[in-house]
């Protein structure tokens, strides 16, 4: 049967009754996600026994990294080394090798101690092998827990961060871009649930641009299985853009937009319990992310919003869609909005915006 051997990092820190709860939400996602794996927890670790997927298991939020083991007792360990490295290693007859010993619990030996010996035996039975502690062609880890020991060579990678939900929830806000869906996975991975929303702009925004947000959500999915993209049908635009063309005020358009937006998301936010809003924008990155234009996008928000991109510039932000699979798919062709001015305001006045906003007034909104 196989044994793997799960880390957490964040979770060790916390204190000892959030520290348990949060281990048996990270235990109860692996669970869900490998139904057929048995999965126990103790003293900082979670141990797997089955046969387990590690594809899923590398997209848990909360796994810092995971290795396949062969467990052994204390009394055997000096025997289940080197019969380990013939095992894993047993055509490398030339090249260097490391032992890296953890200890939980009271021994007579130190972890130092302990690997020299180890060393030792392995140099035995392996004579073409030679020590190298700072850069060597094969390492081999050893975990002592009291008397049971656990053997492994190999270690992936997790996503890390916080386990699925124990931060809430948020409604994201995507368009099918670059950004949006980024924005979502940061706040994953600190431990929240996510409720995708996408606002269809009727009259500016075709179903290519639905079709492809569909795409990309699908695409966060090995990170959260229950996600769904929800999309509202609505048509203040419509309204908003004839108000602004009178006045002379299309540069406008953007702001009245996206406060239409920030509303519709916090009343689906309130309608699913969730505790504020995710969306991609990073200050600068186009206009209506000044500093001036936020400020009054926020203005417009019931609830928090929440920004993990602020900071970030757009190679930063590729680099992650590329890491986490959203990317490809974020640049298929669609049709963007049409309804986007030519010199869009990137200082909205906010008395201009009230003004405005008064005479749209709200268009009647749909779900789908």
């Amino acid at each position: 049967m196989e044994r793997y051997l799960v880390r957490y990092g964040e979770i060790f820190l916390k204190s000892d009754p959030v520290r348990r709860k949060w281990e048996q939400v990270l235990a109860n996602e692996i669970r869900e996600r490998m139904p057929g794996v048995a999965v126990r927890t103790g003293r900082g670790r979670i141990w797997l026994d089955g046969p387990v997927d590690r594809e899923a298991l590398s997209r848990v939020f909360g796994v810092v990294s995971f290795s396949p083991t062969v467990p052994c007792f204390l009394e055997d360990l000096d025997r289940a080394v080197p019969e380990y490295v013939t095992a894993h290693f047993g055509g490398a007859e030339q090249g260097t090798f490391a032992v890296r010993v953890k200890r939980v619990g009271n021994h007579s030996f130190s972890s130092q101690e302990k690997a020299a010996s180890l060393g030792a035996l392995i140099g035995s039975a392996h004579p073409g092998l030679r020590v190298d502690l700072s850069n060597p062609d094969i390492t081999l880890h050893v975990e002592i827990r009291d008397e049971r020991c656990y053997l492994y060579h190999e270690i992936f990678p997790g996503p890390g961060g916080l386990p699925p939900g124990t931060q809430g929830t948020l409604v994201a806000l995507v368009s099918g871009g670059i950004d949006s869906p980024v924005a979502a996975y940061m706040m994953m991975k600190r431990g929240c649930r996510i409720l995708p929303l996408m606002v269809a702009l009727d009259g500016y925004l075709d179903e290519t641009a639905v079709t492809r947000a569909e795409a990309v959500i699908e695409r966060l999915r090995p990170y959260q299985p229950d996600i769904a993209l929800h999309v509202l049908h609505d048509g203040y635009l419509l309204r908003a853009k004839e108000v602004l063309r009178q006045a002379g005020q299309e540069r406008y358009t953007c702001v009245l937009c996206k406060r239409r937006m920030y509303r519709l998301a916090g009343m689906y936010a309130t309608e699913h319990g969730a505790l504020g809003i995710v969306t991609g924008e990073a200050l600068g990155q186009v206009a209506s992310q000044t500093l001036d234009n936020l400020r009054a996008l926020d203005e417009a928000a019931s609830l928090p919003v929440y920004r993990p991109l602020i900071g970030f510039d757009k190679e930063e932000i590729i680099t992650i869609a590329r890491r986490i699979g959203t990317f490809a798919t974020s640049i298929t062709p669609a049709t963007g909005c049409q309804a986007v001015p030519s010199m869009p305001t990137t200082k909205a006045k906010l008395e201009l915006v009230h003004t405005f906003e008064a005479a749209v007034e709200g268009e009647p909104v749909t779900g789908s």
